[in-house]
């Protein structure tokens, strides 16, 4: 009789066998319908996750319910690495999204970003030029600066105290408008007219009223996203937590069925 341990992997790797499916044809379908780098992204990490996970989930369901234990074996091998792995990425994401945050500006809704407020980590990620302007190009490609200019009622620009009292968020307010220590004036959310000032801020010379440039090569917008990547990383960290308690039960279990193949092989062996 197959025993309870054997019969609850197999279930579980059936459904997840079932839910690499649909992740393999989303994989398939961004590689071919993506019309941009951006889209095209996550194709190929998200087509070898649902190999991986198919190819996983049948190792389990054949050792398990088969009662092949070499093949449970790898299985089990390949939970055990991936229980480390999942451990130390997500030890990782809460150490290098311990630092950085938004400046509060008097009088302002919105925060302000500084790049040397976060990890050293994360700033490398973005000082490459070759990486950037690959971020920078899905940034414009996504029109988030676009839609600040959408909410104005009936096409007139926002009013200057709209504004000021909008809660823009990270990547808004670091890649769509000067900083306020730039003392630019106002003319619309995306548009404002350069003054003499004697800021030593680099990013006021950097900031264009062209909308393909705007403050897409601030050190802010760097920063906000940045900002953006490590509020999404600790949302991340804290399923991760969650996932990893999941995954030590089925290798718990995982273990058991394995016991159980092996007293079973020995008494096919010594009847």
């Amino acid at each position: 009789m197959v025993r309870f341990s054997n019969n609850l992997v197999g279930i579980l790797n059936f459904i997840t066998f079932l839910l690499s499916i649909p992740i393999l044809i989303g994989g398939v379908w961004l590689s071919r319908q993506g019309t941009s780098e951006c889209e095209r992204f996550l194709d190929k990490p998200v087509i070898a996750l649902g190999v991986f996970l198919m190819i996983v989930s049948l190792a389990g369901l054949i050792g398990a319910c088969c009662r092949v234990t070499w093949l449970l074996w790898v299985y089990l091998l390949v939970m055990f690495l991936l229980i480390v792995l999942l451990f130390c990425f997500t030890i990782f994401a809460f150490v290098v999204t311990n630092k950085g945050a938004g400046e509060v500006v008097s009088g302002k809704g919105y925060k302000e970003y500084r790049l040397g407020d976060y990890s050293g980590w994360l700033q490398n990620r973005v000082s490459s030029e070759k990486n950037w302007n690959k971020i920078k190009s899905c940034l414009q490609d996504s029109k988030v600066c676009k839609s600040l200019i959408d909410d104005g009622s009936s096409g007139a620009p926002m009013p200057v105290n709209e504004f000021y009292n909008r809660h823009l968020s990270a990547i808004q307010s670091g890649c769509c408008k000067p900083s306020d220590s730039c003392g630019f004036t106002y003319v619309s959310p995306t548009n404002w007219t350069k003054s003499n000032t004697t800021a030593t801020n680099p990013d006021c010379n950097a900031w264009n009223n062209d909308q393909n440039i705007l403050c897409y090569n601030c050190q802010s917008c760097k920063a906000g996203l940045l900002d953006n990547i490590k509020s999404d990383w600790k949302k991340v960290a804290v399923l991760n937590v969650v996932f990893l308690v999941f995954l030590i039960i089925v290798y718990s279990i995982g273990c058991c069925a394995f016991r159980n193949n092996r007293e079973d092989n020995s008494w096919k062996r010594y009847p």
